[in-house]
C-alpha cells in the first residue's frame, strides 16, 4: 500500500473520530440539559402553572364584559323571565279571549256541529254535569287532568277532535257526546273515539272547504283555549302523563311541576343560554392569537367569564328571593344553565391547563436542538 493512500485512510480515520467527538459532546450537553429540566421539574411545573393562570386570566376589558354579562342576566331575571302571577279562571279567559263572549246552544248532531256552532260554543271538555265519574281521578286538578282535550300534546289532536264533533275524550280514551239543555253542556251519551277521529279526518278529507273550516277553527279554540287555561292556578298538567296516571299529573302539579311551571323554567334556560351566545360571540372579538393553543387558552377565558357571571347574577337572584321571600321572582332556568356551565368550564379548564402544562414540560425535555445523526 503506498504512503498516499495510508495518508487518505488516516485523514478519513481523524474525520470519523473528530465526527464522533461532536456527536458524543451533543450527547453529553443535551443529557446534562434534560438532567437540569429533570432536577427541577418541581420548579418548572410550578412557573407553568402560573403562566397558564397568567394567560387565562382577565384583563379590565374582559371584566367590564363579565359585568355587562352580568347586568343582562339579572335583567332578564326580572323583566322577561320571572314567573308570571296565577289568575283566574275568568280573569284568564277574558285576558285571552277578550270580549268575545261564548255560550252552551249545541244542537245536538251526533260528530256534526255546525261551523257556527263551534265558533259559539265553548269547549266541549269542560263539561262535567253527567259525568257519572267518568272524570274521576284528576285530584286537584280536576277535569284537567282526566280530559285529553287538557293536554298540552295530546289536546291538538283529542281536543281538536272532539270541539269539531261536540265530544269529550277523557285520559281513559273512552269518549262521550255533549248536549246542551238550560244553557249547561251535560254527558249525554257514550261515543266512540274510533269513530270521534275518523269523522274529523273525514271533514278535512271529503267535506270540502266547509269540512277544513270546522277543522281549522276547531284547532284555534282548542290552541286559545289551552293558552287560557295555561297560567291558571291550576294551569294545566305535564303532556301525556295526564293519559297515564291523571292522579300522578295532579301530583306533580302539586308540587310545582305544571305546564305553566315548565315553561317558564324553559324560558329561562333559552334566554340564559341565549345571552351567553351573545357574550361568547363578544368575546371572540377579543382574540389576537395564532396557534391552536392561543385558541383554546382564549376559550378558557371565554367560559370564565360566562361561568363567572352566570354565578354572580344567579346568587344575587337567591339574595332577593331570600330577602323578599318571593318565589315568582326565583331563576331556576338561570341557576340551572349557571350551574352546568360551571362544571363545563372546569372541565375544559383543567383539559386545557394538562395540555399547556405538560406539553410545555414535554417540549422542554425533547428540547430542538439535539437530532440523532446517522453514524455511517
Amino acid at each position: 500500500m503506498s504512503s498516499e493512500s495510508l495518508r487518505k485512510r488516516r485523514e478519513i480515520v481523524i474525520q470519523k473520530i473528530e465526527k464522533d467527538k461532536i456527536e458524543l459532546n451533543i450527547v453529553y450537553e443535551e443529557t446534562n440539559r434534560v438532567k437540569t429540566v429533570a432536577e427541577n421539574t418541581r420548579v418548572i411545573l410550578d412557573d407553568l402553572d402560573k403562566q397558564f393562570c397568567e394567560k387565562t386570566g382577565l384583563n379590565s376589558e374582559e371584566v367590564a364584559l363579565m359585568f355587562f354579562a352580568v347586568g343582562l342576566q339579572i335583567a332578564r331575571q326580572y323583566l322577561l323571565t320571572k314567573f308570571p302571577k296565577r289568575l283566574s279562571d275568568k280573569e284568564a279567559a277574558k285576558k285571552v279571549k277578550g270580549k268575545k263572549e261564548e255560550h252552551s246552544n249545541r244542537k245536538h248532531r251526533y260528530y256534526n256541529p255546525s261551523l257556527e256552532e263551534i265558533k259559539t260554543n265553548p269547549v266541549p271538555f269542560d263539561a262535567n254535569i253527567g259525568s257519572n265519574g267518568n272524570l274521576k281521578g284528576g285530584g286537584k286538578m280536576g277535569h284537567r287532568a282526566t280530559t285529553l282535550g287538557h293536554d298540552p300534546i295530546l289536546g291538538l289532536i283529542f281536543g281538536t277532535a272532539n270541539i269539531a264533533t261536540s265530544t269529550l275524550t277523557t285520559s281513559s280514551f273512552l269518549s262521550f257526546h255533549i248536549y246542551t239543555e238550560n244553557k249547561r253542556d251535560y254527558f249525554k251519551s257514550k261515543a266512540s273515539t274510533y269513530k270521534v277521529l275518523e269523522a274529523t279526518m273525514n271533514k278535512i278529507l271529503y267535506q270540502g272547504m266547509e269540512g277544513k273550516k270546522i277543522i281549522f277553527w276547531s284547532l284555534w279554540k282548542e290552541i286559545e283555549h289551552l293558552q287560557s287555561d295555561m297560567y291558571t292556578k291550576n294551569s294545566l298538567p305535564i303532556p301525556f302523563i295526564s293519559a297515564i296516571n291523571p292522579k300522578l299529573a295532579s301530583k306533580l302539579a302539586e308540587h310545582g311541576l305544571d305546564m305553566a311551571n315548565i315553561l317558564t323554567v324553559s324560558k329561562q334556560i333559552e334566554y340564559a343560554i341565549f345571552i351567553n351566545t351573545i357574550i361568547a360571540m363578544l368575546h371572540s372579538l377579543f382574540y389576537d392569537g395564532n396557534t391552536e393553543m392561543e385558541e383554546k387558552l382564549h376559550e378558557v377565558k371565554t367560559r370564565k367569564i360566562i361561568a363567572y357571571s352566570d354565578m354572580i347574577a344567579s346568587a344575587s337572584n337567591l339574595g332577593v328571593v331570600a330577602f323578599t321571600k318571593n318565589l315568582n321572582l326565583l331563576d331556576i332556568g338561570g341557576i340551572t344553565v349557571a350551574i352546568l356551565d360551571f362544571i363545563k368550564y372546569k372541565e375544559f379548564q383543567k383539559k386545557v391547563k394538562e395540555e399547556f402544562i405538560f406539553g410545555s414540560y414535554k417540549d422542554m425535555v425533547m428540547g430542538d436542538k439535539y437530532n440523532m445523526i446517522d453514524i455511517q
